[in-house]
């Protein structure tokens, strides 16, 4: 990943004032989806590029550690070696529930490999088990090897404007992170309007926050175009007060290969070619890898495989 964020104080007055022009917003999405997608082999090219910006995750109820160790393997080698003899995969990780990060360090380990391993925490998805007990579930999964940390904001703060509060917590939860990168889920869906997108964005990088995430995955609106536009623009922001480069993920509904090529092309126009590095880019979709395997095969043999031919862990 690339350096951690310090964060900074927090600008209440800033916050204070943040008003975000819903219609421009809703035009510069537009203009996004509206592009003329790449195709042949510079297609493949950046599919192979989304590729290594994909968080392969497993956070279900029946997680087992046959379930974990497979999603690793799976990470380890995305693409099939016939089809593709070289590819670098560093820095993108293998994302799990606390009680699993133990069981991927050892999958990773045994198979030789350095991916990171990254743990969701502070009460995933909904954020509302006491405070206490949410720096313990990040303690806990450092102290089990993860590396990354996913916390979720307590909406209930953003929803009523208590930003000090938010901020107070989230530097709580930096803390507890120790050396471990954070990356911070707002759960975009529950925060009502583009303004409270984009001020819980800033509050959050300003409380050290080393990625923003749009979203669990398990709210009823997830990772959407317009919304990645607030966000990736406070990104710009802050960074233009700063210096410091904060990461982007969207993750939740993100399931096709022309999906990804959109979501590359979002971030190459809104923040640059420096932000198309998993250290600065991820995207949250493990279903995504089969449609881009699949993409990737038919440009490599002129046909599509059955998908029983890519299995995907």
């Amino acid at each position: 990943m690339s350096a951690r964020n310090p964060g900074t104080e927090l600008d209440l007055d800033a916050i204070s004032k943040v008003r975000v022009n819903t219609q421009a917003v809703l035009k510069r999405a537009q203009q996004i989806q509206g592009h003329k997608l790449l195709k042949k082999q510079w297609q493949a090219a950046w599919l192979l590029k989304a590729v290594t910006c994909i968080d392969l995750t497993t956070l279900a109820g029946d997680d087992t550690p046959s379930n974990v160790h497979r999603l690793c393997l799976k990470a380890i080698q995305p693409i099939r070696h016939d089809l593709l003899r070289k590819l670098d995969m560093n820095d993108k990780a293998v994302c799990v529930y606390p009680s699993r990060v133990a069981d991927a360090v050892t999958s990773l380990k045994a198979a030789n490999s350095s991916l990171p391993v990254a743990s969701v925490a502070t009460g995933f998805p909904a954020g509302q088990t006491p405070l206490e007990t949410r720096l313990q579930e990040v303690r806990m999964a450092v102290s089990d090897g993860a590396t990354e940390i996913d916390i979720v904001i307590n909406r209930t703060l953003a929803l009523t404007g208590q930003w000090k509060a938010m901020y107070d917590e989230i530097r709580q939860f930096r803390e507890a992170c120790g050396d471990a990168h954070m990356k911070t889920i707002l759960a975009i869906g529950e925060l009502g309007t583009f303004t409270n997108v984009y001020k819980a964005s800033m509050v959050a990088m300003m409380a050290g926050s080393d990625f923003i995430k749009t979203s669990t995955g398990k709210e009823s609106v997830n990772a959407t175009y317009p919304v990645a536009i607030v966000m990736v623009r406070a990104i710009r922001d802050y960074f233009l007060c700063t210096g410091h480069k904060v990461g982007f993920k969207p993750a939740g509904g993100i399931r096709t290969a022309q999906e990804s090529l959109v979501w590359l092309s979002l971030i190459k126009e809104e923040l640059g070619n420096d932000w198309l590095c998993p250290q600065l880019f991820r995207l949250g979709a493990s279903s995504l890898l089969a449609d881009i395997e699949r993409q990737i095969y038919h440009h490599v043999t002129g046909q599509y495989a059955a998908y029983h031919e890519l299995p995907m862990a």
